[in-house]
């Protein structure tokens, strides 16, 4: 009950924040729609030239679509603009602030400040989700529905991991704008669906499959978006890759509290 007070007290002042920047508020809507129906325009011009792209039809492809947006829209809402105010935090001494409160200081450092703006993406999300899976017509069973919920939250889970453990090299580095920067090309590639990366000449191994393996199984990042949109189309035939995606965002996550934590060690308060 402490933590969601705490959660509801972040919420009020975000939503206070937003009101008093009203035309800002604005125009990130504004902005993420321009984005939202511009990516649905390219595929549909994409997709009245070809029946399918490896496999993923025009509705499944933006179910998939949908589900990275969800993904993304829940990880910039309350996450992003926190990981990205740490490296400022750090380097004017303001941490100590959160340090220094009575709760767990990754929830607050994590949880501070949140993104109002952004949940307007998650709600094109899932009126594009909703859209495509009445499109396809396939009935949806509420257990698929549990089970796909849950894969977006390991999704949400294993890239604020990533996200949190970059933005703790601040301590070392005392700004890292630029890995924030290589943070978003990696990301980039779970945009996409895992099998764009096959490879078409089976003798030889293709760079596109070096990508999909490492992004797979070193970096699991394909499987973010991949294993939830195949779960509620109920085309997920690898049964391993959930078993992956699941695995890989709770390892994340205990790596990231160890680099939060192990990294404060190193830390110089704006008293030392």
């Amino acid at each position: 009950m402490h933590f969601l007070r705490v959660f509801a007290t972040c919420l009020r002042n975000a939503v206070v924040r937003e009101t008093m920047f009203q035309a800002n508020f604005l125009i990130q809507i504004v902005t993420r729609g321009f984005w939202f129906f511009a990516q649905i325009a390219l595929f549909r011009i994409i997709y009245s030239r070809v029946n399918d792209i490896n496999g993923w039809s025009e509705d499944q492809y933006f179910v998939f679509m949908a589900t990275g947006m969800l993904v993304n829209g829940i990880v910039e809402t309350f996450f992003m603009p926190n990981c990205a105010n740490l490296s400022e935090q750090i380097r004017t001494g303001r941490l100590d602030f959160a340090l220094l409160k009575p709760i767990d200081s990754q929830f607050l450092v994590s949880m501070e400040r949140v993104n109002l703006a952004m949940l307007s993406q998650v709600m094109l999300a899932l009126t594009l989700l909703g859209m495509s899976l009445w499109s396809i017509g396939t009935p949806i069973s509420l257990l698929r529905v549990a089970v796909y919920l849950a894969f977006v939250i390991a999704g949400v889970a294993f890239f604020y991991a990533l996200m949190l453990t970059t933005a703790c090299s601040s301590i070392f580095l005392g700004r890292n704008q630029s890995l924030y920067d290589f943070w978003f090309y990696i990301t980039v590639f779970a945009r996409y669906p895992r099998s764009i990366y096959n490879g078409r000449d089976s003798t030889r191994t293709e760079g596109g499959e070096i990508l999909q393996f490492g992004f797979s199984y070193v970096l699991p990042i394909l499987f973010v978006v991949t294993v939830p949109a195949r779960v509620i189309l109920g085309t997920l035939k690898q049964p391993h890759w959930a078993i992956v995606a699941l695995c890989a965002a709770a390892v994340a996550l205990g790596i990231s509290r160890l680099v939060f934590y192990g990294s404060l060690h190193f830390y110089r308060s704006a008293s030392s």
